[in-house]
């Protein structure tokens, strides 16, 4: 017997209350916006700037051990991760400890360095500091334009794609779900000023991949009901749609939110803020594959035949209220 979490045959209508779902989506965004104009993100050392020290030492190393070392310091947003490397021998135990920039300085002061390498001697003796290396306000500057420049282009490319693909309302309708997810996982670090770093970046990178994907799923079937369905009107033919795919689309989620949980929990403090972004974004790009990406495909309107012309947005929302 296979698992079903979701009946194989449904008949849900997704568009009677598309102003809610879309209402919803709107406040978040602004909600989203707002915390982000208010009070900014909590940037972590990539795009900060602070000071990265490698040490290497005999004895296996204990992450735990290393951060009680030097919780003493207050030295503010502090990333201890342990390098793996087939090449380091049994007695090569690398680290990399990163300590972001203090009290507005460019770098980690000597003194704090000196400070830090006691402590870390308490808890591992033969621990050696084998570089130390600062990065500058201006160096993060650069990443962070760098990556508002690669998510910009990662959406303007699947555009471009899903044009290609279908047609332009439905790659205006994959573009804005793309865009929703994008500013309310930036809107959540915002608001519980989570620390925001490279990690996050790649992480919004996979959330539009992710939620591309669940768009594309639904929009194939659309398209192939569009040609099955010539009597149908546009919002009928959504409905069976995302009904023959809502077996699918939740049983991925699901899937996925099992995995990404069980690395939350698991994983460590290291991955812990790319994981949250991951799972956040799952469940609004699941939400936004359905209720808005969809819901601007029907307000845009498409061929019904690949021949005919579009319907209007005002016939396409009156079928909606109808």
């Amino acid at each position: 017997m296979r698992l079903k979490l979701v009946p194989q045959n449904t008949s849900f209508d997704f568009f009677s209350r598309w102003k809610v779902w879309l209402g919803i989506s709107a406040l978040m965004m602004v909600v989203a916006f707002t915390s982000f104009m208010l009070q900014g993100l909590n940037f972590g050392i990539d795009f900060r700037g602070g000071t990265t020290i490698r040490t290497q030492s005999a004895q296996e190393i204990d992450v735990g051990a290393y951060r009680d070392a030097l919780t003493p310091l207050e030295l503010g947003d502090v990333t201890i991760t342990e390098i793996f490397d087939p090449t380091f021998g049994d007695d090569e135990n690398v680290a990399m400890i990163r300590i972001q920039a203090q009290a507005d300085a460019e770098a980690v002061s000597a003194a704090t360095v000196s400070a830090v390498e006691e402590a870390l001697k308490v808890a591992a003796p033969d621990i050696e500091f084998v570089s130390v290396e600062s990065v500058g306000p201006k160096v993060s500057g650069e990443l962070i334009q760098t990556a508002v420049i690669a998510v910009v282009l990662a959406i303007g490319a699947v555009l471009v794609y899903i044009w290609l693909r279908f047609e332009w309302q439905f790659a205006l309708g994959a573009v804005a779900a793309l865009v929703h997810d994008v500013i309310l996982t930036i809107g959540i670090f915002s608001e519980l000023q989570i620390r925001f770093d490279l990690a996050i970046i790649a992480a919004l990178l996979t959330i539009v991949g992710y939620s591309l994907n669940d768009t594309v799923v639904v929009f194939d079937r659309v398209r192939e009901n569009l040609r099955k369905y010539k009597k149908k009107d546009l919002k009928e033919v959504l409905n069976i749609s995302i009904n023959e795919t809502l077996s699918r689309t939740v049983m991925t989620s699901v899937t996925t939110l099992l995995a990404l949980i069980s690395l939350y929990v698991l994983g460590g403090d290291v991955i812990r803020g790319f994981v949250f972004a991951m799972i956040w974004g799952v469940i609004v790009g699941t939400y936004s594959s359905v209720f808005v990406a969809s819901t601007i495909l029907l307000w845009l309107g498409v061929k019904r035949d690949w021949s005919k012309p579009s319907n209007t947005a005002g016939n396409q929302f009156a079928n909606i209220d109808a």
